[in-house]
């Protein structure tokens, strides 16, 4: 039995060896890395929104006007979508970047699925950036009012303090007159 087994496990070890040597070359050798796939649209808008952040006002405004003449010379949808995010970078209007934007992030069929995604979520930011705006302005109206209505207040207080120090000055010299007949009649 010892001796099956031994050569069984020479048999089985043999095998082994004999299949290493029937694989082909190419499965073991390491693999060379596959050839680098070219950027996607969502690498290239990253890359994009890199180099915006690096840019000073200036930069991003020079930026804007080269995004326009380029979409004069070659429109397409990234290239709206990349004005779109050099105006949202400078805080521009908000009409003009969802002008920009919500054809993109709208169009169901037929438009790149990163550039749709990345114009949804600019129009979103846009229209909430817009909203602040108005929330802004709002409370600061409201403040406005409420300084100029804090400031009739006061007006009147100061009103009603000299009307009472004046009224103060009457009660007093009548008092003093009163004191004064009193006096004339007890002599």
């Amino acid at each position: 039995m010892r001796r099956s087994l031994k050569y069984l496990g020479t048999l089985l070890l043999a095998a082994t060896l004999g299949a290493c040597s029937v694989l082909p070359e190419s499965s073991t050798s390491t693999t060379a890395p596959p050839p680098p796939r070219p950027p996607s649209t969502a690498d290239e808008l990253v890359a994009y929104l890199a180099r915006l952040r690096d840019l000073d006002d200036t930069g991003l405004t020079l930026e804007a006007t080269r995004q326009r003449e380029f979409i004069k010379q070659q429109p397409g949808e990234v290239s709206r979508l990349k004005l779109a995010l050099a105006l949202s970078a400078l805080q521009s209007e908000e009409s003009e970047i969802l002008m920009l934007v919500e054809p993109l992030a709208r169009e169901p069929k037929g438009i790149d699925p990163d550039v749709r995604a990345m114009a949804s979520f600019l129009q979103h930011q846009t229209v909430e950036r817009r909203k602040l705006k108005e929330t802004a302005a709002a409370a600061g109206t409201k403040a406005k009012d409420d300084r100029r209505a804090l400031e009739s207040q006061r007006q009147r207080a100061d009103t009603l303090q000299e009307r009472n120090a004046q009224l103060q000055q009457k009660l007093d010299a009548l008092t003093n007159l009163e004191k004064s007949l009193s006096g004339r009649k007890g002599n």
